[in-house]
This record gives C-alpha cells, structure tokens and sequence, in this order.
C-alpha cells in the first residue's frame, strides 16, 4: 500500500466517507479511450506551459486554456455517465441505504461539475 498525497481519499473509500465494496470502476470498460483523452489533456497543458514560456499572444494562449478546459470537462462526463450508467444502477438494482448514498454522491458529484 502506497503513501497517499495528504487530503486525498483513499482509493477504496469514496468522498462521501461511505465504504465501497471491491468492484471494477464503471468506466473500465472506457479504460482505454479515458487514458488515451487524458494523455492528450496532458499534452495541451504542455503545450500552454510552452506558449507562457514563449510569451505566445495572451488570446492565443486563452484560446488553448478554453480548448484544454473542454477536454477535461467531456472527460468528467464520460466518467459520470459511466458511474450513473453502472455504479449509481447497481446501487438502485440492489436498493436500500447503498441506492440512497450513491444517488447523493452522485448528486453532489454533478454539484461539483456545474460549479467548475
């Protein structure tokens, strides 16, 4: 078991401080196309450190900032629509307090979103 960064949650505890139980995540089956989105997210933030560095025109510079902000935000999507699509449905298949917590956390997960 790894040293977690300090404020982070540990990875088989959700934000909400309910338990999980051990399950793949909902967007394994995205796995791939997630990571392959996100090494690209990753590249235009490299890009932008390039183009501060350089002293690229501020709205040419902006204009990437907006561009890598989308990617992440479509990124969020996909991972919610996956945690509704499996995660939150598992939880309401099988009912009781475990629907109840997934359908806040996932409401305060799209709480979360809006305000970013």
């Amino acid at each position: 078991m790894g040293i977690e960064p300090q404020g982070a949650p540990a990875p088989h505890r959700p934000l909400t401080g309910t338990p999980r139980r051990p399950r793949m995540a909902g967007y394994h089956a995205d796995k791939d196309q997630l990571l392959r989105r996100l090494r690209r997210v990753e590249g235009q933030i490299r890009g932008l450190q390039r183009m501060v560095d350089t002293d690229t025109y501020c709205i040419d510079t902006l204009t990437q900032v907006s561009a890598a902000t989308k990617a992440l935000q479509s990124v969020a999507l996909q991972l919610l629509d996956s945690h509704l699509a499996h995660c939150v449905h598992d939880a309401i298949a099988a009912g009781g307090a475990e629907a109840d917590a997934k359908v806040a956390e996932a409401s305060q997960a799209i709480a979360r979103l809006m305000r970013a």
